[in-house]
């Protein structure tokens, strides 16, 4: 048995700058969600706000979606 280690890296790499990625994003949009509560108490408008938090988890879900698409199809 041969292990190829230039492909094990490979997929190391990659999954860790996806993972932290998808981290990312995320936290953007927990940050977006909280700059619209904060913009909604003090009386200003929180609708950029709303799009970028509902951008950023639509982005981590279709992510998500699609590693899900990659494991059960194409394995």
């Amino acid at each position: 048995m041969k292990i190829d280690w230039a492909a094990l890296g490979s997929v190391f790499g990659v999954s860790l700058v996806v993972a932290v990625g998808l981290v990312a994003l995320f936290t953007l949009g927990v940050t977006a969600l909280s700059r619209r509560e904060r913009a909604a108490a003090q009386g200003g408008s929180a609708a950029l706000a709303a799009t970028g938090a509902c951008l950023c988890f639509a982005t981590c879900a279709a992510a998500v979606a699609y590693g899900m698409y990659l494991i059960v199809v194409k394995a």
